[in-house]
């Protein structure tokens, strides 16, 4: 089957095709990060060109990816925080005019039907395809261990350091990572920052949480703190900082 891409703004997309594809998208309250709220809108307006789909032969789409632009010196200690910073680092270095020079990966997804047949490696490299025609020299992804949620009190960095024989992680999503030639760069303990009411937590979740305390949550990657005094549930979020291979030595660039 021959795939093409094509941005997510290049159409209107049936809505059965949108919905079949992020039919197993993330769980709910990842929508509660109250800064990704304030930044996603002008996200989504200046750096829709990296928002893209992967198009079947029948034209319906079977996978999805997004990223921003941000500028990075390639130094650990100067990345992000995680996904949520490197939002934030995106659109305010638009706004103050920095030339970006790192693509950041923000997310990846197949079609549940399709799964395991290398759709997501498609989009990925896609992502990547654009970063080198912009001129970016690094591509570097906030990753969300999907294997995690199996382990959470596991601390992330001691989940990041689990391999199997083959020498690569033990996690399929950070494996397709690596298998394009990523490598892991950091742990991001606190990608993300999830909080809302204890009444919203038991909503999102389905679970009753009768104390202040910390819970495991179905999906959850690490534990969901509840304070009942002050009625909120805080959460917090962790990735893995991976970055792909130089695309060679081609400049900064100068788009915005």
């Amino acid at each position: 089957m021959i795939f093409k891409v094509e941005r997510t703004d290049a159409r209107t997309w049936p809505d059965e095709h949108l919905k079949e594809l992020f039919s197993e998208g993330f769980p709910e309250f990842i929508t509660a990060d109250r800064l990704v709220k304030e930044y996603i809108g002008r996200v989504g307006e200046w750096f829709a060109d990296l928002n893209l789909m992967l198009v079947d032969d029948r034209d319906v789409p079977v996978a999805s990816g997004w990223g921003v632009p941000i500028h990075w010196d390639g130094r650990t200690e100067s990345l992000p925080t995680g996904y949520t910073q490197a939002l934030v680092r995106a659109v305010e270095g638009r706004e103050e005019g920095t030339t970006p020079n790192t693509l950041v990966i923000c997310g990846a997804i197949v079609t549940p039907s399709l799964k395991g047949r290398g759709l997501a490696a498609m989009t990925l490299e896609a992502l990547r395809d654009a970063a080198k025609e912009a001129g970016w020299r690094q591509v570097i992804a906030p990753v969300r261990p999907t294997m995690k949620a199996r382990y959470p009190v596991t601390p992330i960095e001691t989940f990041v350091r689990w391999t199997r024989e083959d020498g690569l992680a033990l996690d399929p999503w950070i494996r397709t990572h690596q298998r394009l030639g990523a490598d892991i760069l950091a742990p991001a303990p606190a990608s993300q920052t999830m909080t809302g009411t204890v009444a919203e937590w038991e909503g999102w979740t389905g679970m009753a949480f009768p104390e202040s305390g910390d819970y495991v949550i179905p999906d959850g990657l690490s534990l969901l703190r509840i304070d009942r005094q002050t009625d909120q549930g805080v959460y917090q979020e962790p990735n893995v900082w991976m970055r792909h291979c130089w695309i060679g030595a081609i400049g900064t660039g100068n788009r915005q």
